[in-house]
């Protein structure tokens, strides 16, 4: 059975999908819909596929059997109402929204319809975060920190707080992901974030530029997680460590260090997250088994309440119980 599928927007990570895609057997991709007509037929023309401006006229020229959503935090909303309505199953990149107003309502629909869905929060798909959570199982973890360390993307959505949501929203949601997935829920949140360098070399910049947050897990582990987009180039560090009286467990994108006792082990990561989402995801539109899906709608939306409150509680001054 050959799976028709279609993608909303036309950036970097559709692409990313789009090839993925165009390599697997059994799945076509049909249509693209951009925030054009042009630009989704410009993307769709190397694949085949149409391209639209809209999403209603692409499902209704279709019968897909699912979609990918990628587009920026703050168009959110209407897609995946969309994709609802007509019981589409639907795998969207993160994060949900740039606040959780739009995603809470949508997350109520999801439920009704029962909709199978899939979150892009691909590193929990990585061989290393398999091998890691299969080391933590044995542990009582005492403290984790995170980080992500990076330069300022150039697109302007992003250095604007409203619609990208922040750095902590929309970039480090990765960590904590992955804090959620390896350690357990968050139970309180204190945020401070500060505004420190890039206000003062672009214009239109509401987002902050450094942050650091406290989070309290329900196991009682505490956490730290920073970020900073004033890095310039290629410069930057991203990763989550996990101390105990075993040693020291410390991820990072490229490797997975195991320090026990003095020894030491490295593991390089192999394999692609991408596709093995992607694989998950299909899978379970071809067979109704959701249980190779490591993030799906609910779960993606209990990471965005984390960062969401990180923003909160630094307006505040006070920390957020979730």
């Amino acid at each position: 059975m050959t799976l028709n599928i279609g993608i909303v927007g036309t950036g970097w990570f559709s692409k990313v999908h789009a090839d993925l895609l165009a390599g697997m057997e059994d799945v076509s991709l049909k249509a693209v819909c951009g925030s054009s007509r042009a630009k989704g037929e410009e993307m769709a023309r190397p694949y085949g596929a149409e391209g639209y401006g809209e999403i209603t006229e692409m499902l209704d020229s279709h019968k897909l059997d699912a979609v990918y959503i990628c587009v920026p935090p703050q168009s959110h909303g209407a897609i995946e109402r969309s994709l609802i309505r007509r019981d589409i199953p639907f795998f969207v990149e993160k994060p949900l929204g740039s606040s959780t107003m739009i995603p809470a309502s949508l997350l109520e629909d999801i439920k009704a319809h029962n909709l199978l869905t899939s979150v892009g929060y691909h590193f929990r798909y990585q061989e290393n975060t398999q091998r890691l959570k299969q080391l933590l199982s044995g542990d009582k973890v005492g403290m984790i920190t995170g980080e992500w360390m990076g330069g300022m993307p150039g697109v302007a959505w992003w250095r604007n707080q409203e619609q990208s949501g922040g750095q902590f929203t929309e970039q480090t949601t990765h960590i904590v992901d992955l804090l959620r997935y390896l350690a357990g829920e968050v139970t309180e949140v204190y945020g401070m974030f500060g505004n420190r360098i890039m206000h003062e070399k672009h214009e239109g910049v509401t987002v902050s530029d450094v942050g650091t947050v406290s989070l309290k897990l329900a196991s009682g582990v505490i956490a730290s997680i920073s970020n900073t987009c004033v890095l310039p180039g290629e410069v930057g560090k991203t990763g989550i460590s996990f101390y105990n009286d075993n040693g020291l467990l410390d991820w990072s994108p490229e490797r997975l260090l195991e320090v026990r006792s003095g020894d030491s082990k490295e593991y390089k990561n192999t394999g692609n997250p991408y596709a093995a989402e992607s694989e998950a995801f299909l899978h379970a539109v071809r067979t109704g088994d959701r249980s190779r899906i490591l993030s799906d709608y609910e779960d993606g939306y209990k990471t965005l309440k984390v960062t969401c409150a990180a923003y909160e509680s630094s307006k505040s001054g006070s920390p957020v119980k979730l």
